[in-house]
């Protein structure tokens, strides 16, 4: 099923997502006649909040999680910064983070801005198949380690951490942990019932959500500081009015993702293995990027030898199709790719990099579509 434009074909899904139709009628009513504000004493406000808990609860059922570990942000980069805020604030004597060399720019950055500040960080290195060695991580904890901060997919490559047996090693040698799992979130199942995992951070927009909708899932028995001071919305964690129609958005959206983790890990996969394949096998100096086994089943990082990923990303645009040559934080960036790049690869391998993601709404017609014209841009650059 397409919602997209006919002349448009979005392979461009780790940036965004279309929103799904049963999202948006789910929102609208709370932006037309249910506007009032669920702090309200009166009977109008309380329905409203009431909206909010039926979202809460729908959310934590998509993590198996408890409703009340659940705390509405406005986006995953909020999640991350009050997940290490947290952790930071709450023990003076811990002011240490581990985390990798791959991370998204939300701990990327906000872990060089700790760092002027004082803040040791630790950046785990990755193989070159984007993955960390636990044995790395178990040597990098130490007594005065605040946090172990590791996404769960990496937006690039789609490769995915080993991450709970990550935080079991954290949890054990006394750190707290949190995974940014923006990426992993309604792609593959996650169950954080049993999990030793502290915080874990989604974003709304990865779910067919609108975007400005995030979460931070916090685990009951953990300390928790909130950086937001105002209110008490969210039980005193995060101080703010509740952003009530994406809120409910987001409700949908994670009921509907709950029910497609079947379609996400089989026909979607089956879509992208079938694009990669005939891919690789139309065209010479083509290689996967990344863990071909343990990665999201949507995603598709490609070297192409002989082309510039920016090049062959104008091409395609003229031909309406839309992919990206990273992470879309980054997109203007005149560096290569920092991911690839801790991988060991060469800048020229890096540069010539395309990531192609997909979603339940791409078809094996927009791909059937897509390859030969691929196929022949990427030719006609290295001609």
């Amino acid at each position: 099923m397409s919602i997209l434009p006919t002349d448009i074909i979005y392979l461009d899904n780790n940036g965004t997502t279309a929103v799904d139709p049963l999202v948006v009628e789910e929102m609208l009513p709370y932006l037309t006649d249910f506007y009032g504000n669920p702090s309200s004493a009166y009977s109008f406000g309380r329905q409203i909040k009431e909206a909010i808990e039926v979202a809460r609860e729908k959310i934590a059922d998509l993590l198996g999680a408890s409703p009340t570990e659940i705390i509405f942000t406005s986006c995953g980069t909020e999640s991350n910064n009050a997940a290490i805020a947290s952790a930071l604030a709450i023990d003076p004597d811990r002011q240490h983070i581990v985390t990798s060399a791959v991370e998204h720019s939300a701990i990327i950055k906000h872990g060089e801005a700790l760092a002027r500040r004082g803040v040791e960080i630790t950046w785990l290195p990755v193989d070159a198949q984007g993955q960390i060695d636990l044995a790395d991580l178990e040597n990098a904890v130490r007594e005065d380690t605040a946090l172990v901060s590791l996404m769960w997919a990496n937006n690039e490559t789609g490769v995915l951490f080993p991450i709970e047996k990550a935080a079991e090693i954290s949890r054990a040698k006394g750190a707290l942990f949190h995974s940014d799992a923006v990426q992993a979130i309604g792609k593959i199942p996650i169950d954080l019932a049993h999990s030793k995992i502290n915080f874990l951070s989604l974003s709304g927009h990865k779910l067919h959500c609108p975007k400005g909708i995030g979460v931070l899932y916090a685990n009951r028995k953990s300390r928790f500081n909130s950086y937001l001071y105002g209110g008490a919305q969210e039980n005193g964690k995060r101080a703010g009015t509740e952003n009530v129609p994406y809120i409910v958005g987001l409700g949908k959206a994670a009921e509907i993702a709950a029910k497609a983790i079947e379609e996400e890990t089989g026909n979607v996969k089956d879509l992208r293995d079938h694009f990669e394949n005939t891919l690789l096998a139309s065209l010479d100096g083509l290689e996967v990027n990344g863990d071909r086994i343990e990665r999201l089943p949507n995603t598709s990082n490609i070297s192409i030898s002989g082309v510039e990923s920016e090049a062959l990303l104008i091409m395609l645009d003229h031909e309406g199709i839309c992919c990206s040559g990273g992470s879309a934080c980054t997109t203007g960036s005149l560096h290569p790719s920092h991911v690839l790049m801790a991988m060991g690869y060469s800048t020229d391998r890096a540069r010539s990099s395309v990531r192609f993601s997909f979603s339940r709404y791409n078809t094996r017609a927009e791909v059937e579509r897509a390859l030969p014209k691929i196929v022949a841009a990427v030719k006609k650059l290295r001609a």
